[in-house]
């Protein structure tokens, strides 16, 4: 079991909740000595007194601060821990917080908290679960290594997570630190809508492991390189700017590879799978393509053409079934899905949300879908429970009406 950084008791009311916490991440750069060019000789560091040349040992150091003019306020060590906080064990939480309301810019490094003891095991499994189903963070403070730090816990899975947080005052204004940003313009609509386009055909689900640090590697090969003798590849340059007048032609052609490469990626297996054989051969209809068990995802054009038939293809009149009749000998309702259309008041269909509706939905606007339907544990969705949880909101809420 990994070595703890901290331990004590989260405390909130009065219940205590003994935990240990732990890093969650690990940097892997590649460690470096110096040395001095053409020798094996190792540089070495020393605090020199900068009037005098001569080395100054590290008890003879004191801390102080530029207050402007040239003069400085000096501080002692013992002057300093007498006002750093104090060995505290004690993470105290101030309130609980939608979890969608942090924005990630807060967040600073990430630990695992796990429990204490055996014996608290529960409180703490009790805890994490309340918290995920609310979709709440805790915020409170805590002190580590002689500092205070603003921290937020949230559930994740089995297990709760802090996350150290950046105070208000630490978040720079990019407004004051960005001269470039542009202001509100309005782009052209095929533009947008070509980039929508690239968007949506570059769009996937989040896997982290498919990303690698490269660079380190990259590092890793130019030392072994060396060291073998081999010839050692320079790495490519990075490309130039787009050009402004040049910006439809390169998203054009954006959309146009990404497209290649999803077919590509999808191969000849599905388009000669044995399931549209036999659904051709009986005159069925082919299941529609997946990419990775989902639905293959809809062009703009596609989706526009939909809207027209509420997300369905529409039916051919050859070969189409009479519609059923009452007992009266009218013709039955006409159905959503096999069920009565729902009426507003004024006798006018209700206007639902449908699957594909859902689907076409970008994630942002989902989550916020998420939210006013008060979807327990949608920050820890990904796209697909997103999806189906929203829609099984939105039933329930139609159940409900």
């Amino acid at each position: 079991m990994a070595r703890s950084v901290w331990s004590g008791v989260i405390s909130f009311g009065l219940v205590s909740v003994p935990v240990t916490l732990h890093s969650a991440t690990r940097e892997h750069d590649v460690a470096f000595h110096q040395f001095e060019k053409g020798t094996g000789d190792r540089i070495r560091y020393q605090r020199v007194n900068e009037r005098t040349g001569d080395e100054v040992d590290y008890d003879d150091i004191v801390r102080g601060t530029d207050i402007g003019g040239g003069q400085y306020v000096m501080l002692e060590s013992d002057e300093l821990a007498s006002v750093a906080p104090g060995r505290s064990r004690a993470l105290d939480i101030h309130a609980f917080v939608d979890l969608d309301d942090i924005d990630p810019i807060y967040y600073q490094k990430t630990y695992y908290l796990a429990p204490g003891t055996d014996e608290t095991s529960k409180t703490y499994a009790l805890l994490r679960e309340a918290m995920a189903r609310a979709n709440r963070a805790a915020i409170g403070t805590l002190v580590m290594r002689g500092r205070e730090y603003l921290a937020a816990i949230r559930p994740d899975d089995d297990l709760l997570v802090l996350e150290t947080m950046f105070f208000a005052d630490e978040i720079r204004d990019p407004h004051k630190e960005l001269g470039r940003l542009p202001g509100r313009v309005k782009p052209r609509p095929q533009e947008l809508a070509i980039a929508q386009q690239l968007i949506d055909s570059m769009t996937a689900r989040w896997n982290p492991v498919d990303y690698r640090d490269s660079y380190t590697d990259r590092v890793n090969e130019l030392i072994d390189a060396k060291s073998s003798g081999a010839e050692v590849v320079p790495a490519e340059k990075a490309p130039a700017a787009t050009n402004v007048v040049d910006l439809m032609d390169a998203l054009k052609r954006s959309v146009d590879a990404a497209r290649q490469g999803r077919s590509a990626q999808r191969g000849s297996a599905q388009r000669g799978s044995a399931q549209g054989r036999s659904a051709r051969a009986s005159g069925r209809r082919p299941a529609k393509k997946t990419t990775g068990g989902r639905p293959a995802k809809e062009t703009t054009a596609e989706r526009t053409a939909n809207k027209t038939t509420g997300g369905r293809p529409t039916k051919k009149a050859t070969g189409a079934r009479p519609a059923q009749k009452t007992a009266g000998g009218r013709p039955a309702q006409k159905t959503t899905g096999g069920r009565p259309a729902k009426k507003a008041a004024s006798g006018r269909p209700a206007k639902k949300t449908t699957g594909s509706d859902v689907r076409s939905m970008t994630k942002p606007d989902l989550q916020a879908l998420a939210r006013r339907l008060q979807v327990p544990g949608r920050s820890g969705m990904d796209r697909a429970e997103l999806e189906k949880a929203v829609t099984a909101a939105q039933r329930r809420s139609r159940r409900a009406a």
